[in-house]
């Protein structure tokens, strides 16, 4: 009998696979797609030479990550590949605000009246950026905090709603940066905890950077197959999971599932028919004969570009997609040229480049022609460079993963207490009806990203349990 069967391969299922191989347990893993992956892949979508990225491409989470780094991934291919800026944000006369690796140089970005305030906001948290990150991302508490006054002062500043956080700023240009920040998590301006989630990513930058991953988002999913192989692991692709009767005998079962299939698989019934789920996406992938044209020199050299105009705008195509049930006029746009920083991923002189916006769940139209439009306020001529493109609404994006619910890239909408607490509200969110099965989707805490952390953190309650006499 095995100590633990892991069902899907996404960065969290690879990572629960790895921690419990890690400490000596029998560990099989158990994927329904041909290869690994889950949201790290890299395809050819659209024209031979051009690898794309399916679904992430720049991970601030990825390179912070507790459980990555105490991995030796490195030995096993990943190289993290950092942009000139982590993320620029282009607005309509020309200039633009940036996420830079200098506190200094994005304060600048933001003008003289919003600067001072800007570094005052991250200035307690940076120094402590690798502490904060561990102990926000083993939350609800895994483990004592390393630093609980830290943490706290963070509470303080985060759990009020992103929109009480931007008052702080004068100015437009570092409330609408701040705003496309939040808007990552798919999240209301006006929600719960909001101020924590723009306030991670922009920490995330000045610690760590943004990086993409050399060949693609696939490297990190390859590198922990690998490491689980060299492990004593074993992995499983082209094996759809059904019921847990499909499944060899084992002490522990963990899924990197959506709530729903698991509710299925293992007939907990109603157990999660209160999870909510987001709004989904709308995504392309652009083969492209040259750089994006953009016309704020700043958005040349960045991995990420965010695209909204204003805070008003970005709030209303937010608001379109998650609670009036419409594709917004004006989509807020989260664009990565990984080529920026990865030349490899195209043929010389080439780009790939990808850009999605949000849309209602399940929603079955075709964004491409307002993604477009958006594209060219900012990046003239953009539509002349496109070779080819690769379109993804929300039924393409289920069937390329399952767990992306009506197109929902977070597996579970980041709003309202379901930001920290869930799938359930629980301490002890990693576990289910059943003693033996265990979830460690983004369904679970700290949620959407590829970072590893869900399973990371479900692994210590599974190794918990196989420990019990």
């Amino acid at each position: 009998m095995l100590d633990a069967v892991v069902v899907g391969a996404g960065p969290n299922g690879l990572t629960a696979a790895v921690e419990l191989a890690r400490r000596g347990f029998s560990v099989a893993l158990f994927e329904a797609r041909d290869t690994v992956g889950g949201g790290a892949r890299t395809e050819e979508l659209t024209l031979p030479g051009f690898r794309h990225d399916p679904c992430s491409a720049a991970h601030p989470l990825g390179i912070s990550s507790p459980a990555f780094r105490a991995l030796p991934l490195e030995r096993y291919g990943l190289e993290w590949l950092h942009p000139a800026t982590p993320m620029a944000h282009p607005f309509p006369d020309g200039t633009a605000a940036v996420l830079a690796r200098s506190v200094a140089e994005t304060a600048a970005s933001f003008g003289p009246r919003d600067a001072g305030t800007y570094r005052r906001l991250v200035a307690p948290f940076l120094s402590k950026w690798d502490t904060l990150a561990r102990d926000f991302m083993s939350l609800p508490l895994t483990a004592l905090p390393r630093d609980p006054v830290t943490l706290a002062r963070f509470g303080l500043v985060g759990l009020p709603p992103s929109s009480w956080l931007m008052r702080r700023f004068r100015d437009e240009r570092a409330r609408t940066l701040f705003a496309g920040l939040v808007a990552h998590v798919m999240a209301p301006l006006d929600g719960f905890a909001t101020g924590a989630v723009g306030l991670i990513f922009a920490l995330a930058a000045h610690a760590r950077g943004w990086p993409v991953a050399r060949g693609g988002s696939q490297s990190i999913s390859d590198a922990l197959a690998a490491y689980l192989t060299d492990l004593g692991g074993s992995v499983h692709t082209d094996y759809e999971v059904k019921r847990l009767d499909d499944l060899p005998p084992a002490r522990a079962y963990v899924f990197d599932t959506s709530p729903t299939a698991l509710a299925r698989i293992a007939g907990f019934g109603s157990h999660y028919a209160g999870y909510r789920y987001g709004p989904g996406v709308f995504k392309i992938d652009y083969a492209l004969d040259g750089p994006v044209p953009w016309t704020a020199p700043e958005a040349r050299s960045a991995g990420t570009v965010q695209i909204g105009a204003s805070t008003a705008e970005i709030g209303a195509a937010l608001r379109a997609a998650s609670r009036e049930g419409r594709a917004p006029d004006r989509p807020f746009l989260i664009t990565v040229q990984p080529s920026v920083a990865d030349p490899t991923r195209a043929p010389a002189g080439r780009q790939v480049f990808w850009a999605y916006g949000h849309v209602p769940s399940g929603w079955t139209g075709d964004l491409t022609d307002a993604i477009e439009r958006q594209l060219e306020r900012f990046a003239p001529g953009f539509r002349d460079r496109v070779l080819a493109r690769a379109t993804a609404g929300p039924p393409e994006l289920v069937a390329h993963n399952a767990n992306y619910v009506g197109g929902d890239i977070a597996c579970g909408a980041v709003s309202g207490l379901q930001l920290l607490l869930r799938p359930k509200p629980s301490l002890f969110p990693y576990h289910t009806p059943h003693p033996a099965v265990f979830i460690c989707s983004s369904a679970t805490p700290p949620g959407p990203g590829v970072h590893g952390m869900s399973g990371h953190n479900a692994a210590k309650a599974v190794w918990r349990r196989l420990r019990q006499p």
